[in-house]
């Protein structure tokens, strides 16, 4: 609460004086105190416990289970192949997080190396750790604030505070200025410096208050730290799925007991057919299918310029109904653009073209006094000082009247700094035969000291009725948050002193400027909301700017619409909460208040996205579903908290990422409901022919080739499927949506048993050939069972790969969706009907998997029966077309 008491009480209790500074004694006995000045982070993880959080799932846990089983009834190689799949699943996981997790580093590199403070009466630049709570720190422009300070001199101190509070334009500072609200933002606090900011502008002296982990900075800095590691909807389905493959593998060990002492079978024989059936059941290959599919997505959004840190990120985004977005750089250009000036009875609008614009008599001298009257500099498109000030100068070029040309010509001999009090910045430069006094600053300072004003070329008198007239465009560009900026001169004969500068001006007009939109982002905001996706602005900067800018872009409709941080504070939690839905913009909020908003739309069940790139931002971007931070303007700190950077800074690359981020959802859905419908044909095979005693159609090395060879090359094509063209035409999918959700259970259902039960048909029909019946006391010899296995495992093998073709699409057929548009998976089809004939084919490999070649009869019959689970689904498509057409037209 420093910024609520005076000077002379904040020295007092640090106990010291401000013309002599701490003694060195006193300062290494603080030092010691209170540590070094210097942001701690909690201890980064090692490779190993990146490792190992990668086995923190159910799906790894079944997997982990079902390969301890498998040692124990003597299966050896498919323990080790469940084993490579499930490290294959961890490495690709802690390739893509390694580099994650560095805000907190960012923050260390961010703070200043070197400081002035005063010690012992003198001035000593120190290195910024050795500052201790009680120095006072001597800022002047150019110099970063090494601590948090209760500022106790300043001499028109400004200090660029955007990457702490969002504003555009750097802070006035006033030493003087006592805040008595506790609840100030951090924006108005005028009286205060922040670590790290930057001093752009005259000079000042503060006492430090807070050093290291206390101070602003700080406690973003612990908020980082905070372990949020809050499951994405897809690692929630894919744990969902985990327990019910689980619990299917438990419930058939159950069943197949109960059918044992019914029929009164050995049951040691019947337990170990029992653990092979339940390791059948469960899709080994998925765990590692799903990072890769989320792998190949990171590469795929990469190229759209979006990095993606954290691979379940890349899903996340599909879900996402609300895009909170940080102004200032990311809705905004982050610099200031003049857009309007006026002199009397003329207002134009600046274009935003390159092209060279045309002056008239009184626009030139507008523009030529606020061009001579500046500090800033910009050259090859790069502006430096004030950043009105370059609005003003890149103003000048667009005019042909440049800075470097006017000073050349009128060279500026004397000047009045800008001060707070004043608002007004003079300078005198040679005119002609004589000197002139350019002024610029605050239009109602500027009309108190002009007696005359430039009209249509001519001096006149400055009428009650031409003030009027100004303070009514003032006004209006006000309203429009456009930042007022007024201009007058006077010549003079011979050099005045600064203090007569000031008196008797002759008022030229006025500029308005503003931290424009920026110009792609307009169609971007229209589309996210065509696709049910809420755009919500935050920022640190006023109110009005901010709904100005809003509505500009299409976010908010009206000033009813947006709410303060301070107004924030005035809630408690759950009215807040209960209010967030009415709110569009939130103007004038703190880092905390960033966390707050987050939060309260995630209570209610929304997935959160939060765009930014100011160290204030990383708090939010940690806690929101999606941190998507800025490459270009973002501050590393920024990077490091967010779970994906924009490489060009352009909101439009979240919507396109978006949108590949519904499409690798979609494509995960498919490759899972396809590994299911496979797996649960595999489970009515064997299930339906323990039940009735028959022999068992497939074999444990079999059941193994299909489910990591056979259906995961199928599997990894369905997930870099081209997507839906209309994905964005649809509302964000409930995150609570299950796999099965919209019918994918039931098609899995019907697929699965329309596999098994012809895969069992191939079985009866090859022993037939050999003169054996199912059921029958008979039992086959082991030619006839080796053939009939081989019809099996190839009908088995074929309709899986076939089955793939239908997946793509719930309602369209094959044709709509284009047989050839996703040629891996035609080329996945292809390779793996050549392994299952090379298997069947090859005499050693026929030897490992106990099959034998078929007749050219057999294959006619087993390519027949892979078949039909492909054309049944396609018929019901039929179906679901009609009844959606009709949903559509009711």
């Amino acid at each position: 609460m420093w910024f609520s008491k005076s000077q002379n009480d904040v020295l007092k209790e640090f106990n010291v004086n401000h013309l002599t500074g701490l003694s060195s004694q006193e300062a290494t006995s603080r030092l010691e105190k209170y540590g070094p000045n210097k942001l701690k982070g909690k201890p980064k993880k090692s490779l190993l416990a990146l490792l190992l959080a990668q086995f923190q799932d159910m799906l790894i846990y079944v997997l982990l289970a079902a390969a301890v089983i498998t040692v124990f009834i003597g299966e050896y190689v498919d323990a080790i192949i469940i084993l490579l799949v499930v490290i294959l699943n961890a490495v690709i996981g802690v390739v893509q997080e390694a580099k994650a997790e560095k805000a907190v580093e960012a923050l260390q590199q961010m703070t200043t190396p070197r400081s002035l403070v005063r010690r012992d009466g003198e001035i000593k630049e120190i290195n910024s750790e050795e500052v201790v709570p009680g120095d006072i720190v001597i800022l002047d422009a150019g110099r970063y604030v090494p601590a948090d300070l209760r500022l106790i001199e300043s001499a028109n101190l400004q200090i660029e505070e955007s990457a702490l509070t969002g504003e555009s334009v750097p802070s006035d500072k006033d030493a003087t200025s006592i805040y008595e609200d506790p609840k100030t933002p951090i924006g108005d606090k005028n009286n205060m410096a922040f670590m790290s900011t930057l001093a752009t502008y005259g000079r000042g002296e503060g006492v430090v208050v807070a050093t290291a982990m206390d101070t602003e900075i700080g406690k973003i800095a612990k908020i980082l730290d905070e372990d949020n590691n809050e499951m994405t909807p897809l690692q929630k389905r894919l744990d969902e799925l985990g327990r019910i493959l689980g619990f299917i593998a438990i419930g058939i060990c159950v069943v197949i007991f109960v059918i044992a002492i019914i029929q009164k079978r050995d049951l040691f024989e019947m337990f170990l057919t029992a653990i092979s059936l339940a390791v059948a059941a469960i899709p080994e290959g998925l765990a590692a299918i799903v990072a890769i599919v989320l792998a190949l997505g990171v590469t795929r959004m990469s190229k759209i310029n979006a990095i993606v840190k954290k691979l379940p990120a890349v899903e996340t985004l599909g879900s996402v109904n609300i895009i909170c977005s940080d102004k200032t750089g990311t809705l905004t250009q982050n610099k200031m653009t003049v857009v309007k000036h006026y002199t009397i009875n003329n207002l134009k609008n600046v274009p935003t073209t390159d092209t060279k614009l045309q002056a008239n008599t009184d626009e030139t001298e507008l523009i030529k006094s606020l061009v001579l009257c500046s500090d800033a500099t910009y050259e090859n498109g790069q502006g430096t000082g004030d950043p009105t000030e370059v609005a003003l100068i890149v103003l000048g070029d667009k005019y042909n009247l440049t800075k470097t040309n006017l000073n050349t010509q009128f060279k500026r001999i004397s000047e009045k700094p800008f001060d707070s009090d004043r608002k007004l910045m003079s300078t005198l430069n040679v005119e002609s035969n004589g000197y002139r006094v350019h002024t610029k600053g605050a239009i109602d300072n500027l009309l108190s000291i002009s007696t005359k004003a430039l009209v249509n070329g001519q001096i006149v008198p400055l009428t009650n009725e031409l003030k009027a007239d100004y303070l009514k465009i003032t006004e209006d560009m006000s309203d429009a948050a456009l930042r007022v900026l007024g201009v007058a001169y006077k010549d003079v004969d011979s050099p005045i002193v600064p203090e007569e500068m000031e008196q008797d001006l002759i008022i030229i007009g006025l500029v308005g400027m503003i931290d424009p939109p920026r110009l792609e982002v307009k169609d971007s905001i229209n589309e996210a909301k065509l696709a049910g996706i809420r755009p919500i602005m935050i920022t640190g900067d006023h109110k009005n700017t901010a709904v100005a800018i809003a509505k500009e872009l299409g976010i908010a409709e009206n000033i009813n619409q947006s709410i303060t941080g301070a107004e924030i504070d005035e809630l408690t939690d759950e009215e807040f909460s209960n209010k967030i839905n009415d709110y569009r913009v939130f103007a004038r909020v703190s880092p905390e208040h960033k966390v707050k908003i987050v939060r309260a739309f995630k209570a209610h069940g929304n997935i959160v996205s939060m765009t930014g790139d100011g160290v204030n931002d990383a708090p939010s971007l940690k806690y929101a579903d999606i941190g998507v931070a800025m490459g270009i303007t973002g501050t590393d700190v920024a990077k490091g908290a967010s779970d994906m950077i924009l490489t060009d800074d352009n909101f439009t690359t979240i919507v396109n990422a978006i949108e590949e981020g519904r499409n690798i959802y979609n494509n995960i859905k498919k490759a899972v409901i396809f590994l299911l419908s496979c797996n649960l044909g595999e489970v009515i095979t064997i299930f339906i022919s323990i039940l009735f005693s028959w022999p068992i159609p497939l074999l444990p090395t079999q059941i193994l080739w299909i489910n990591l060879i056979t259906d995961s090359l199928p599997a990894i094509a369905l997930g870099v499927d081209p997507g839906d063209k209309d994905v964005m035409k649809k509302k964000p999918r409930n995150p609570k949506e299950s796999f099965f959700a919209k019918g994918a259970g039931f098609r899995a259902i019907v697929g699965g048993s329309l596999i098994g039960i012809f895969t069992l048909l191939a079985f009866y029909f090859g022993l037939s050939e050999h003169g054996y019946q199912l059921g029958t006391s008979t039992l086959p010899d082991e030619a006839a069972l080796t053939y009939a296995r081989t019809m099996s495992f190839v009908v088995l093998a074929a309709s899986q790969l076939f089955y793939s073709l239908s997946i793509r699409h719930t309602t369209k057929s094959i044709l709509q969706v284009g047989l050839f548009t996703n040629k891996f998976l035609i080329g996945a089809i292809i390779i793996g009907f050549i392994l299952q004939l090379g298997v069947i084919s090859i005499p050693f490999l026929a030897g490992a998997f106990n099959v034998h070649n078929l007749s050219l009869r057999d294959w006619g019959m087993v390519i027949v029966f892979a078949l039909i689970p492909l054309i049944v689904n396609e018929i019901m498509k039929i179906f679901m077309r009609i009844a959606e057409k009709n949903d559509t037209e009711s």
